[in-house]
């Protein structure tokens, strides 16, 4: 079952796309969080700091839209109120662990420097991911006639790619290399997590 038709199941029932633009926002929120996270006290920088703000806001964006489908629903981010909890509260957290450990047994980077290029590699393939994900969910949205739409943050996603490359290319002069494996690192995680969210979604595909 591919992505769309998982999307097409979950925009055709309102209780499951409330839990799922909750599932977004949390996703957003943690983003959000880490970046925070590894900033330095001293020496964050404007683009870090507007990356963190516009990853917040879209926490909240995905929250309001949640009225537009089940008004009165996912108040927090508890079990009940997600899909495939388990792998979307740890997805970025496996991530950043998986990197971390990447960069520390190629480039053997340790403290601040860990941190700040963690942040990169990880919040690079988070965008790339992005720029895929929110326009085959948007397609399912004009498709189907949804209230919903995500189209600011498709634009929002687009430049934060753009301003991670910049940063990449001043981290490494191999940076292709190393945002290839954080890529690939990513990769598998989402393709688990979109598993979880098939067996959620539709587990009679998964049981055929």
């Amino acid at each position: 079952m591919g992505l769309s038709n998982v999307l097409s199941t979950i925009v055709g029932d309102d209780q499951l796309h409330a839990r799922w633009l909750n599932t977004l926002s949390l996703m957003e929120n943690t983003g959000a969080r880490k970046i925070s996270a590894s900033e330095d006290p001293t020496t964050v920088t404007y683009i870090i700091l507007k990356h963190a703000a516009e990853e917040h806001r879209h926490a909240f964006y995905l929250k309001k839209q949640i009225e537009r489908v089940a008004a009165d629903t996912c108040p927090t981010y508890a079990v009940d109120y997600l899909l495939a909890p388990s792998s979307s509260k740890y997805y970025l957290n496996q991530l950043d662990v998986s990197v971390c450990r990447y960069l520390k047994n190629t480039l053997n980077l340790s403290g601040g420097d860990l941190r700040f290029a963690a942040y990169l590699l990880v919040t690079y393939a988070i965008e790339v991911r992005a720029d895929e994900l929110y326009p085959i969910y948007q397609d399912v949205l004009t498709e189907t006639g949804s209230k919903v739409n995500v189209k600011s943050i498709i634009l929002e996603e687009e430049g934060h790619l753009e301003e991670m490359i910049n940063q990449l290319k001043h981290f490494s002069p191999e940076w292709e290399h190393h945002a290839e494996q954080a890529v690939k690192i990513e990769t598998d995680l989402f393709n688990q997590w979109v598993t979880q969210l098939t067996k959620e979604v539709n587990p009679a595909v998964i049981n055929n």
